[in-house]
């Protein structure tokens, strides 16, 4: 009896311990973009940038995100940041917002595609 106990307390052990660790790990997963807000994601889909303006703070993370079957780059007009490589379907590019300012970029492969970021204090 005290050992039919004491392996069920183990497998009681051993599934919290698992069930620990799953969760660890799709918190990983889930946080991996823990700097970026969900209000800081630019999706590229259908050839455009949504939002096509988008507002953040001076060091906050901007991150697009390409849902297209085809490649896409963001460039900064200003040359305010690093041009991307070309983004592969659900490929990301992250950015760190700089000074204060209105700035627009587009896409190299498809010019007609623009976007403006808005960079507040």
């Amino acid at each position: 009896m005290t050992t039919l106990i004491s392996k069920i307390r183990i497998a009681a052990l051993l599934c919290s311990i698992s069930s620990l660790f799953l969760l660890a790990i799709a918190g990983e997963m889930k946080g991996a973009d823990s700097n970026v807000s969900s209000g800081n994601r630019i999706e590229i889909k259908d050839f455009a940038f949504n939002p096509q303006t988008i507002t953040v703070k001076s060091g906050e993370k901007i991150t697009w995100i390409n849902r297209d079957e085809e490649p896409h780059t963001i460039v900064s007009v200003e040359k305010q940041f690093k041009k991307s490589s070309a983004l592969d379907t659900d490929q990301e590019f992250t950015i760190t917002a700089g000074a204060p300012g209105t700035y627009t970029y587009f896409c190299s492969v498809h010019p007609k595609m623009t976007g403006t970021i808005v960079v507040e204090k």
